[in-house]
């Protein structure tokens, strides 16, 4: 038996029949073939399903289908304009940040949620921001330095 699940997703309005128990990432991934949220422990510890629900960092493979209902949810898929990079992935690109592109959406779009808090971190605080994003390829500097960068392209904190 499913349940209507209605949610914006990178700007676009979706509507699907679900499980109860289907988790926002097999619905971001499976139903709507957003394949950009990755799987990675199914624990809520690597950080590689991270999307921003109403602007907020979660991790769906926490989090059900049915809650996000109302919501608006963006992947990696929406952050970029349709010309090209959004800032804090051109920062990830520039300060190598990435290397397998695993934990990259995850990495990204928490610190692109970092920027909203309003005021502009310390390299502790954007740290302490990624904490729960586990990356087993690059060094955390070239990440921070990423962040640092992405944040300034971003105008600063906003």
């Amino acid at each position: 038996m499913g349940i209507s699940v209605s949610m914006t997703v990178n700007g676009q309005a979706v509507t699907a029949q679900v499980d109860p128990r289907t988790l926002l990432v097999a619905f971001l991934r499976e139903t709507l073939g957003l394949t950009g949220t990755h799987v990675g422990c199914d624990t809520a510890a690597c950080g590689a399903c991270t999307v921003l629900l109403d602007g907020k960092a979660v991790k769906s493979c926490n989090l059900l289908a049915v809650q996000a209902r109302g919501a608006k949810v963006t992947t990696i898929e929406g952050l970029a304009p349709a010309d090209g990079l959004h800032p804090m992935q051109a920062a990830f690109k520039r300060h190598h940040g990435l290397q397998c592109g695993f934990c990259t959406p995850g990495m990204v779009l928490s610190a692109v949620e970092l920027a909203s808090r309003g005021t502009v971190p310390s390299e502790a605080q954007i740290r302490e921001a990624l904490d729960g994003n586990l990356c087993r390829c690059t060094g955390y500097q070239n990440i921070v330095k990423a962040v640092q960068d992405g944040l300034a392209g971003m105008g600063g904190a906003k």
